[in-house]
């Protein structure tokens, strides 16, 4: 990352997540869902540019959207940051460059992260700060998602996503898979066939794993069926992960999978990169590591 001065910050990187479990335990009479995750940062980055405008207006320009759909003309980036500009009364706009990496439509929170990134960075970019309760509670208004990456960490997430204690995971690595076709996430939360009672477990109940390999099979996701049945390829693609020998989940609300990876050998490395290149066109397949901590939480 490069700062400019006060005229522009370039190269934000934006990380995606994986939920490495996904428990409903109910909804609110506002229609809202109660839920308990793990919310793990991974390496799997957008990464933005942000430039001054003097003039107060708010402007967007992608480049290295990886062969995926081009992004809506008012994304969370610019919703981002017209709400910093409507809280703070500014008269600065700005310009954002955004290459955009992380699949859409994938349960990767990427657009969450980027709208985290866009009010980390447009801070720094027009001289304000917003107090820490204020920000948080901005976030949430634009995104379940979006106060998890401000937080800055690895979390244990509860509420409706606005209950984040941070949490330490042990190094791992992943192999994330997306196939082509999306899913709905409102369609998922309104099945009738969704589960929304499962018991409310304590952290204690993960953190007392002792192994990344443990921790990466505990719990389930309970969206999966729902998302399963909505988007078959879904099924395929953990159909393909358990052909690898690999324990699949969905992450988030999908379409995007991902396994935990043991330590590997070269060999059998190499034996898994020939596989990938093996996959249906149109899928994404990466392999990714956690992150210790959020490349801005020096911020």
């Amino acid at each position: 990352m490069v700062v400019t001065g006060l005229t522009a910050i370039y190269g934000v990187q934006a990380p995606a997540k994986l939920n490495l479990f996904l428990h409903i335990t109910g909804q609110r009479p506002d229609g809202y869902h109660l839920l308990q995750s793990v919310f793990m940062l991974i390496d799997w980055c957008d990464v933005l540019h942000f430039e001054k405008r003097l003039d107060g207006q708010l402007s967007r320009s992608d480049v290295g959207l990886d062969g995926d759909q081009p992004l809506p003309a008012e994304d969370l980036c610019l919703r981002a940051a017209q709400a910093l500009q409507n809280a703070t009364g500014t008269s600065l706009g700005v310009h954002i460059t955004l290459e955009k990496h992380i699949p859409t439509q994938a349960g990767l929170g990427g657009g969450s992260s980027d709208a985290a990134a866009c009010l980390l960075a447009l801070q720094r970019l027009w001289g304000i700060r917003l107090p820490d309760a204020q920000l948080q509670a901005l976030a949430l208004s634009l995104g379940a998602d979006v106060p998890f990456f401000l937080a800055g960490s690895h979390a244990w997430v509860e509420g409706i996503g606005e209950k984040i204690t941070p949490m330490v995971l042990p190094a791992a690595e992943f192999l994330v898979l997306k196939p082509a076709a999306g899913v709905s996430t409102p369609a998922i939360f309104s099945a009738p066939a969704l589960t929304r009672n499962n018991p409310v477990i304590h952290p204690s109940e993960l953190t007392a794993l002792a192994s990344a390999k443990e921790m990466a099979a505990f719990g389930r996701n309970d969206l999966q069926p729902v998302a399963v049945q909505l988007c078959p390829e879904i099924g395929q693609a953990l159909a393909w992960l358990s052909a690898q020998g690999l324990e699949g989940r969905m992450s988030g609300s999908g379409s995007a999978v991902f396994a935990w990876l043991p330590p590997a050998n070269a060999a059998s490395r190499s034996s898994q990169s020939t596989s990938l290149l093996d996959l249906p066109d149109g899928w994404i397949a990466r392999r990714c590591k956690n992150l210790p901590v959020h490349p801005l939480l020096d911020w």
